[in-house]
């Protein structure tokens, strides 16, 4: 997982703040006090917001100037293919409209209705843009079959070969800006979103195709290419879906779980660790385990050694956003008098 951004400190009350990320916050963390603040968890998801509020912007905008660049272009060759592309790039640039929908939703505090607040927004966006991807893969189709069916004559082949290095340019741009900060803020959304750019890029490649198929005299090169561009969409369409479907059935990277499981199980006074369960909810996670401690213990020491199993957690994951630690006695002889709940926000 990568720890880019601010990483909310430790909502427990107990004096200990952390705070992950580079040199430099290591630093930090090793020469200043150390306080947990439950309103720094909400910081942090606001902060994640920001960053996918200004990446869907800016891509926005650089999707839009791209659209705008090839219709400028459509004029000059009158070609049908750059302008179906150029639909397609003005059809993307508004998939921003449902993440950002979602990441304004995400600011919005718990609720008696909705206790977890609406951080799973994100999930229904990323539903909304795997749409948009099986439309597109589903006009690219029918565009090649109608021009297999019915060949038309393109002209002024140098703009329409630039149309095409415009389109893949914009797009790719765009991809590589949005996976990046997608997967730095933790939004499967924005990532599926970004892979979809990527896959429009090719698209646009396929306006240079034709150009060059044009050339050639190739009246074919036009539609075959764009049958290879709707199967490689079909192909992002089903890598995007699984993604995030996953996401929406509580999906968890095993490497997470288990990096999870590690840190309760070294914490001091931890026999074993059960029933762990972790959750994504927005660009935070959720985690619930229960732990077996010594049963001779008091309530005051199974509470300290759920707080230090806590405290590691929080080191653990960075974009840990609460935690839900249930201590029991271990051995069959022990009373249920001993259970403790120690919960974390």
């Amino acid at each position: 997982m990568e720890s880019g951004r601010p990483t909310p400190r430790h909502g427990h009350g107990h004096g200990h703040g952390h705070r992950h990320g580079g040199a430099w916050a290591r630093l930090t963390h090793a020469v200043t006090p150390h306080s947990h603040d439950a309103a720094e968890v909400v910081d942090g998801a606001l902060e994640a917001s920001r960053k996918g509020m200004r990446t869907l912007w800016i891509s926005f905008a650089a999707l839009l100037i791209t659209a705008i660049g090839q219709a400028f272009l459509v004029a000059f060759t009158g070609s049908v293919a750059l302008l179906g592309d150029t639909l397609h790039n003005f059809a993307d640039a508004l998939t921003a409209v449902p993440l950002a929908i979602a990441f304004v939703l995400a600011r919005r505090a718990a609720t008696r209705r909705f206790t977890y607040g609406l951080g799973r927004a994100e999930d229904l966006a990323g539903l909304v843009i795997l749409a948009v991807i099986a439309a597109s893969a589903a006009m690219a189709g029918w565009e090649a079959v109608q021009r297999l069916v019915d060949p038309r004559q393109v002209e002024h082949l140098g703009w329409l070969a630039a149309a095409g290095l415009l389109g893949f340019a914009g797009n790719e741009l765009v991809a590589r800006y949005r996976i990046r900060v997608g997967r730095e803020i933790g939004s499967a959304a924005l990532v599926a979103d970004g892979l979809h750019a990527r896959t429009d890029g090719f698209t646009s490649l396929a306006v240079l195709g034709s150009a060059v198929g044009a050339a050639l005299g190739w009246w074919w090169a036009d539609p075959v290419i764009g049958l290879l561009i709707t199967a490689a969409i079909v192909a992002v369409l089903w890598g995007s879906a699984k993604e995030v479907l996953a996401r929406v059935l509580d999906a968890v990277d095993p490497e997470l779980v288990a990096r999870a499981e590690l840190a309760l199980a070294t914490a001091p006074g931890v026999v074993a660790v059960g029933g762990l369960r972790m959750r994504w909810i927005g660009h935070a996670l959720r985690a619930e385990a229960e732990l077996e401690v010594a049963a001779e213990l008091s309530l005051a020491a199974a509470h300290r050694i759920a707080h230090e199993a806590e405290h590691r957690l929080w080191h653990a994951l960075p974009r840990l956003g609460g935690a839900v630690l249930h201590t029991h006695p271990s051995g069959p002889a022990a009373s249920a008098d001993h259970d403790l709940v120690a919960h974390h926000r």
